[in-house]
């Protein structure tokens, strides 16, 4: 098994922070239609995954996700998050018959403490462009190809959109920063890493081709 990698920001996500969280994706129009939009996306990648019938959410976040995963009724959900808090608020704030079929255990991306091929596939939503350096990014992707048997749904930020090229010049205008959270991946470059962790890509979902930045790709893991 890796050993455990701990990225600065999630050291935030406390009580406080996690409820927050919640309640952020729950306001306003705009935060709505982002997350029906994502939750359309993950539908779309399950049915390229072949609907997988037992699914890793990781990080799970306060369960954003779990209606869709939950939309095949024999499925087997499991879902990790680093803070315990974030898996709290979830659990709380969730309907409870949906709550009731997520397995949550406290975990980090790089130490899922799983077996082997524990779960046909694994989702990771929002998560991996908070990740700057590519060593960080190949131990992650290595941990989802020792895990998932079969197939991964990852979402990230990549460039060639007007976003991207928004978010390049506002980059360039701000004073250097000591610590950066959030980054844009060139696409030669992610997809790259992807290949070279074990993993074909089936394909890719972009939230609004040629606009938003979000993209999630699916990947299969290679024959050995």
């Amino acid at each position: 098994m890796p050993e455990n990698k701990e990225l600065e920001f999630q050291e935030k996500y406390d009580a406080k922070h996690s409820l927050e969280y919640f309640r952020k994706h729950q306001r306003g129009l705009r935060r709505r239609l982002t997350t029906w939009a994502e939750r359309r996306m993950l539908r779309k990648a399950l049915a390229m995954m072949g609907d997988p019938g037992s699914v890793l959410d990781i990080p799970c976040g306060a369960g954003r996700f779990w209606t869709v995963l939950a939309e095949r009724p024999d499925r087997r959900i499991l879902a990790a998050d680093y803070s315990a808090d974030m898996i709290e608020t979830a659990r709380r704030f969730q309907p409870p018959e949906l709550v009731a079929r997520v397995e949550t255990f406290q975990a980090s991306a790089f130490d899922i403490k799983l077996p082997d091929a524990a779960v046909e596939a694994i989702v990771c939503i929002r998560l991996i462009h908070h990740i700057g350096q590519t060593e960080d990014r190949r131990r992650m992707l290595a941990e989802f190809h020792r895990v998932a048997a079969h197939t991964v749904c990852l979402s990230c930020w990549v460039d060639g959109n007007l976003q991207a090229r928004r978010r390049k010049r506002l980059e360039a205008r701000r004073p250097k920063r000591k610590y950066q959270n959030r980054f844009v991946f060139e696409r030669d470059t992610i997809e790259r890493e992807i290949r070279e962790a074990g993993f074909d890509i089936l394909g890719h979902i972009d939230l609004l081709p040629g606009i938003s930045m979000w993209r999630m790709y699916v990947l299969r893991k290679r024959a050995a």
